[in-house]
């Protein structure tokens, strides 16, 4: 009789089972208990910091079992941990992670040590080198930055779906530039979940003691009692796990639209000075708009690319234009438009060039709104605007519900074949 058939076989096994999920357990448990009595004692290894911010931020934590009391332990804010570490603190926190990841069965909690790896990998890498990931996109990189770590958790993970959409295309894009501001656009993700822990941990110490809400638990007589408020662990919680839907803002809306078939993100911006800034500083704080922007590309078939390329082999695509939108939401002044105007450097003027052939002449846009909101700027192909009103070349300039269009195509050259 085989041993699938034999119910003590079946037994026995599910008895192994048990006692090695136990055993699992209590191995965890041990690990947990020893990094808060290490804090206590003053011999705190770098996992343990991370280890007690688990614990006083896990909802579903028993604080009755707890042998050591958390409340008696130094809680550490784990963004400023993670600053203040060398190489040799970072490597030995990749390890202590590394095994909490296999001790932990909770996907929950297993989400947790999971940021944390890409966390301390992030500065792992910043401390043996800090520029070496950026060295091949130098000339963007700078703006991929800027425009990721103004993003929430929520609008980045829109744009990781947009790029993901992009790079399973069949679409013929830059992979290589897609596939590093996608693993940009990963480490500023993991940093803003790491924010949301930071600010649990803030709150919870706000909070009563778990061993005074526990008692509350157990003598509460009514639902009323367990139906407060949600605890700030539980939403950071919500942050690390599970998919949050607020209700979409003007922006969201616009980063739904999505890239169209030509289009890919346009993030370069500029470091400009606005103009009477000290005048109105002191009073409200300056902030730079947010933005969604959009360059078109396509295909340009003058003499050369005719001779030399196809539609089964195109040439590569250039720059046609731009669809900038630019989100004012908390304008003082809301009767006042927000302007834009091209700055040319070198006394440049229009459609004068000082470019090699086959390559184009750049200019600077320059967005105006006023306070509290510094101007923005772009660099751009300076080339001829289409401003004819036709629907296929989409020129758009508009302000309206807080939202500053400005959508253009450049005239098109058209060629004998």
């Amino acid at each position: 009789m085989s041993s699938s058939a034999n119910p003590n076989k079946r037994s026995a096994d599910a008895q192994e089972k048990a006692w090695v999920a136990d055993e699992d357990r209590f191995v965890l448990q041990q690990a947990k208990k020893k990094s808060l009595i290490r804090i206590k004692g003053g011999r705190a290894q770098p996992v343990d910091w991370l280890t007690a911010i688990l614990v006083v931020i896990d909802p579903a934590h028993n604080e009755l079992d707890d042998e050591v009391e958390i409340e008696d332990a130094e809680i550490r804010d784990p963004e400023a941990l993670f600053k203040g570490m060398d190489a040799d603190q970072l490597a030995e926190l990749a390890t202590g992670i590394e095994n909490f990841i296999t001790l932990e069965k909770s996907r929950s909690n297993r989400d947790y040590w999971t940021l944390m790896k890409t966390i301390c990998e992030d500065h792992q890498s910043q401390t043996s080198n800090p520029t070496a990931s950026d060295k091949s996109f130098k000339p963007v990189a700078a703006g991929v930055h800027k425009v990721m770590e103004s993003k929430t958790l929520d609008e980045l993970e829109k744009l990781e779906k947009q790029i993901n959409t992009k790079l399973s295309s069949n679409e013929a894009i830059d992979t290589d530039y897609w596939e590093h501001t996608l693993s940009t656009l990963l480490t500023y993700k993991a940093r803003a979940r790491l924010r949301k822990v930071s600010q649990a941990v803030a709150e919870s110490r706000t909070q009563p003691k778990r061993s005074e809400k526990a008692e509350a638990k157990i003598g509460a007589s009514s639902i009323e009692n367990e139906t407060r408020s949600e605890p700030p662990a539980k939403r950071a919680r919500t942050d690390l796990g599970e998919t949050f839907q607020p209700v979409m803002s003007q922006y969201d809306r616009e980063v739904a639209r999505g890239l169209g078939e030509n289009e890919e993100l346009f993030m370069q911006e500029e470091e400009v000075t606005t103009k009477n800034l000290a005048k109105w500083s002191g009073q409200h704080r300056p902030r730079k708009p947010k933005y969604f922007n959009r360059v078109q590309l396509g295909y340009e078939w003058n003499k050369y690319n005719q001779t030399h390329y196809d539609h089964d082999n195109p040439p590569p695509k250039v720059v046609q234009g731009y669809k900038f939108n630019i989100f004012y939401p908390e304008l003082l002044n809301p009767t006042a438009t927000p302007t834009y105007r091209l700055e040319r450097s070198d006394g440049r003027r229009r459609g004068e060039t000082t470019t090699p052939a086959g390559e184009n002449d750049t200019c600077l846009i320059r967005f105006v709104a006023g306070p509290p909101y510094e101007d923005i700027a772009f660099r751009i192909v300076d080339k001829d605007w289409d401003h004819s009103a036709k629907r296929e070349r989409g020129f758009r300039s508009t302000f309206d519900r807080g939202i500053l269009q400005l959508h253009f195509q450049f005239k098109k050259i058209f060629y004998r074949k």
